[in-house]
């Protein structure tokens, strides 16, 4: 079965460079965390730890334009449509997807294997993503707390002291790392179960041939080849 075409409109062009700014954020912080936590090679420790604060900074201010921008940025509610609504729509429970999450977890666990045609984001996928913005903001403070001149500011020392000082602080932060790590992983797995043109459209914004999807009523309306050669098919309802 061929699958839902992929258009600009599902990640307006300042949502990929958000998404870049965190891949490449990410990558820093990470290898630069287990460096800092078990310096593998000499003589790279300050910067090393430079690279850390800008880049913690960097998706800090990242996460929450993302989180202010999806009130203002418009995007396509489902892949399969050029139609826009104002993005936070797709992070909410819609109409066409809020009742999906057992079909959605058996889709991805390989019990079911008729794809749920709904809204952008699988159930899962917009629980995980809705969670993301909270552990960047978690993972921001505690670096902060671990950062020396914010260590004397009360806000950042009562989280010391609550977090069980710097030792235990230096856990919080090194247990959510693992976390963010993890994430990652089932967030590539998810984003591509069905290919890798959710990844090209991410990074390239590159669209991608496929049927064509009318939330309103929830069924396949046709097929877009972008220019190809097109093959005929039915419409059909959403999966329950």
């Amino acid at each position: 079965m061929a699958h839902l075409a992929h258009y600009r409109e599902s990640h307006p062009l300042p949502f990929v460079i958000t998404h870049w700014i965190n891949l490449v954020g990410f990558i820093l912080l990470i290898f630069t965390g287990f460096y800092i936590h078990y310096p593998f090679f000499p003589n790279f420790m300050s910067q090393a730890r430079g690279v850390h604060i800008f880049f913690g900074f960097v998706i800090v201010i990242n996460c929450i334009f993302r989180v202010v921008a999806a009130f203002f940025i418009k995007s396509a509610p489902a892949e399969g449509t050029r139609t826009v609504e104002t993005d936070i729509h797709s992070w909410l429970p819609q109409k066409g997807n809020r009742h999906q999450l057992g079909a959605w977890i058996k889709y991805y666990l390989f019990i079911k294997k008729t794809h749920p045609l709904g809204a952008k984001f699988g159930v899962p996928q917009k629980i995980s993503y809705g969670l993301i913005p909270f552990l960047i903001l978690f993972m921001g403070y505690t670096g902060l707390c671990l950062w020396a001149p914010a260590q004397q500011v009360g806000f950042f020392s009562a989280g010391i002291t609550l977090l069980g000082g710097l030792a235990g602080v230096r856990v919080w932060h090194y247990v959510f790392m693992w976390v963010f790590i993890i994430f990652i992983f089932i967030h590539v797995y998810l984003a591509n179960i069905e290919g890798l043109s959710p990844t090209f459209m991410m990074f390239l914004w590159k669209e991608h041939p496929g049927l064509t999807y009318d939330p309103e009523t929830g069924t396949i309306t046709g097929y877009d080849d972008l220019g190809g050669s097109a093959p005929k098919t039915e419409a059909a309802p959403v999966a329950k």
